[in-house]
């Protein structure tokens, strides 16, 4: 089963000047996929455009045999709350929330509550127990990727978009 199909994609970054032009690849369930180059080259974009956080100027993005042109505002609005996990390269954390709110916020959108002994577990597993009740401005930069890393993970999306996950991680942190 194809999952997620792009066909002849393009996004203007400024007027006049195409940042992805004429984009066509399938990604099949199960396959895991690196978008690799140079800085500005569109990778950040090509994932906003996939996650369903940015339009497009040209193509057509499928995602399991149903296109993007056709989504309704709550369509979109589903998709990325329950379809897609997002790991940002600047975290977008809410400042105001503890990072135990910041990662249930996630489940919240999708009508579910958290499972406190999962919760748990995935704080173990992200290794940020002890900080579930600071603020995003208390931690240091891996702490905050490890909190938008559960985020992601909490929702148990059937893709994960990461911008850079490991770029604030230590090599072992990175690896695990």
């Amino acid at each position: 089963m194809i999952d997620i199909q792009v066909t002849n994609l393009t996004k203007f970054f400024v007027i006049g000047e195409n940042l992805l032009e004429g984009l066509s690849f399938d990604i099949q369930e199960g396959e895991r996929v690196a978008i690799l180059g140079r800085n500005g080259c569109g990778k950040t974009t090509l994932l906003n455009v996939i996650g369903g956080l940015d339009g497009i100027d040209g193509g057509e993005i499928l995602i399991q045999d149903k296109k993007f042109s056709t989504f309704s505002p709550t369509e979109y609005d589903s998709y990325r709350n329950t379809f897609i996990g997002f790991i940002f390269q600047e975290y977008n954390l809410l400042p105001e929330f503890t990072v135990e709110q910041n990662i249930k916020i996630a489940m919240e959108l999708q009508g579910r509550k958290a499972d406190e002994a999962e919760f748990e577990k995935l704080l173990q597993d992200v290794e940020i127990s002890e900080f579930k009740a600071r603020n995003p401005s208390e931690l240091s930069g891996g702490q905050r990727q490890r909190v938008a890393i559960a985020r992601a993970l909490v929702k148990e999306p059937r893709i994960i978009m990461a911008d850079d996950p490991t770029g604030a991680l230590d090599s072992g942190t990175g690896i695990q």
